[in-house]
């Protein structure tokens, strides 16, 4: 990869992690990239609609271009068409967030959701984000259908995160994260209270295709309504919607390609 197009890259996945925007000199800084490099990078993607300045001599952040090109993306790939109907009727029998994220090679990408509760509390994160592998309901259902060693590795590249940026019962190490690993294959679904955020929970199960898992279907919300005893009366549910759309997915050609790297 060319070294412009690396910087690029960085500079909007930068920007998505700061929707309020940021000034150039932070920027310059927090990649470290030449601040006369990061200007001109910033004036092309500016151009191209990718960028807006706020105003003159302001801070930069991202337009709806990427987001109108990955929404378009995901209606062409026909995922939404086929999972919609799985995912209205979760999250309606739940009165929770039902997500759905695909495995994209070493990623794991919330794509659609359906909200069951609309009145009162709601949790609802936004979609097009990487699912945090080490603390998510959705990445240990899917670490879960991988070995100890592949999993690790991982969570290793992705890391672990900020401790303050997630639950209090949060794994931080290795031992905690295969704790609950081996706890969710036992049951053949993810299970996690206040580690994701604090006073949240949720519960996910693979979506398996010839073997293998290709995305997650998960519940989650309040732990007041989402308890324990909650997820597992939603087990069978959960389960079930997951095994119906592994079949089916084939009819997206998002879900039918060969995962990256193989064959």
């Amino acid at each position: 990869m060319s070294l412009a197009l690396d910087r690029g890259l960085s500079l909007l996945e930068h920007l998505a992690a700061h929707p309020g925007g940021l000034a150039l000199a932070q920027m310059a800084s927090d990649l470290d990239i030449p601040l006369s490099a990061c200007h001109r990078l910033l004036d092309d993607l500016q151009r191209r609609g990718y960028v807006r300045q706020l105003r003159a001599q302001g801070d930069y952040m991202l337009t709806t271009k990427l987001v109108s090109m990955g929404l378009g993306y995901l209606s062409t790939a026909g995922i939404v068409d086929i999972a919609e109907p799985l995912l209205e009727r979760l999250a309606q029998s739940s009165g929770e967030l039902v997500r759905l994220s695909i495995v994209d090679d070493d990623r794991l990408t919330w794509i659609a959701k359906a909200q069951g509760m609309r009145q009162g509390l709601r949790y609802d994160p936004d979609m097009g984000m990487d699912a945090r592998l080490s603390c998510t309901a959705s990445g240990h259902a899917w670490l879960l259908t991988l070995s100890d060693e592949r999993a690790l590795d991982l969570v290793t590249r992705q890391g672990f995160g900020l401790p303050a940026d997630y639950g209090p019962k949060a794994p931080t190490t290795v031992k905690a994260l295969l704790g609950y690993l081996h706890a969710a294959r036992v049951r053949g679904y993810a299970m996690i209270d206040e580690v994701f955020a604090p006073g949240m929970s949720a519960m996910a199960a693979p979506v398996m295709r010839r073997g293998e898992a290709i995305g997650v279907l998960s519940i989650a919300g309040p732990r007041i309504r989402l308890t324990s005893e909650r997820m597992h009366a939603l087990a069978s549910s959960l389960l079930a919607a997951a095994a119906e759309l592994g079949p089916i997915s084939n009819g997206s050609s998002l879900f039918g390609r060969p995962p990256l790297g193989k064959g």
